[in-house]
């Protein structure tokens, strides 16, 4: 007669053994290494559970010396002036090209090895009847964080202001503010962002194209921005001073976005398959005893 399986339920095992046995020494061993080292780890990562969170960190920024300037003139319907520090860039300008002198010092205030801020100032010759009224300037910085995961990229600051009034030079003092549209790694080196903003080598006028260039950088999930410029235009400039941008941009110290893995569940999940393995395959000599429901025992009895 043919058999069909009409019942079934699981049937627990245990494993028996004395205190002073090596079973008893495996499983406090594999105790102590399942919950000790994720204590270290979480000293040091914050936390057992945490998904996502923040920490506080000075990055290493540095002035990268790439610099592209348009300067909107108003003495004439679509007039400007350009420069860069790309020679093909200038190439493609042609009669706009202006060579301004720029100087640039980063300061380091509190002496602890990493740049605190930067002094960027740019003169711009212009001729007796050339007014600015508006400028856009570009500044490229490596960006650096290294306390969590390692995350290197290449970023820059965006100044971008117009006036109705013509001006003699612009004064602007801010922040270089990390965003991020993604956590970063909790761990491992991320340089995926770690290219030029510019691609300074192209013949191609469409890859300076601010529009494109500005488009591009915001597509990234982690950029750098100038907060709070708070931008002074003076007004009243001498026939043949030059315009001058002034600008002080701070590298203040970054609350970073990271993502984390639950430590504890990793280790739970490791060392439970780990005693299933050592106990079935008896590495450690034990008594394997079968528990099952006491109607079932009750059942086998009586059959």
């Amino acid at each position: 007669m043919a058999l069909y399986e009409l019942y079934a339920h699981p049937v627990e095992r245990g494993y028996r053994a004395g205190l002073c046995s090596k079973a008893a020494l495996f499983l406090l061993l594999a105790a102590a290494l399942t919950y000790i080292p994720p204590l270290l780890v979480a000293f040091r990562s914050h936390g057992f559970w945490l998904k996502r969170s923040t920490y506080e960190e000075q990055p290493t920024v540095r002035f990268q010396h790439q610099v592209l300037l348009v300067a909107l003139l108003g003495s004439e319907p679509g007039g400007f002036l350009a420069w860069s520090t790309f020679p093909a860039f200038n190439r493609l300008q042609e009669g706009h090209l202006r060579v301004p002198l720029v100087s640039a010092r980063e300061e380091d205030r509190n002496q602890d090895g990493k740049m605190d801020m930067l002094h960027f100032k740019l003169e711009l010759p212009l001729q007796s009847t050339e007014q600015v009224l508006g400028v856009q300037l570009i500044l490229t910085f490596s960006y650096q964080l290294h306390r969590m995961s390692t995350f290197v990229m290449q970023s820059m600051a965006f100044l971008q202001f117009s006036f109705a009034v013509p001006g003699s030079q612009l004064h602007v003092n801010g922040d270089l503010r990390l965003q991020q549209k993604q956590p970063l790694g909790y761990r491992g080196l991320d340089v995926r962002y770690n290219v030029s903003v510019i691609n300074g080598t192209s013949p191609f006028a469409s890859d300076y194209d601010l529009t494109r260039v500005v488009a591009a950088y915001q597509e990234r999930n982690v950029t750098t921005i100038l907060t709070d410029p708070s931008p002074i235009w003076l007004v009243g400039r001498a026939a043949e001073a030059p315009f001058v941008v002034n600008a002080v941009i701070r590298y203040p110290v970054e609350f970073a976005w990271i993502q984390y893995v639950s430590i504890l569940l990793i280790f739970l999940w490791a060392f439970e398959r780990i005693k299933r393995f050592v106990f079935q395959n008896q590495v450690v000599t034990t008594i394997p005893v079968t528990a099952v429901p006491q109607g079932e025992l009750y059942k086998e009895h009586l059959s």
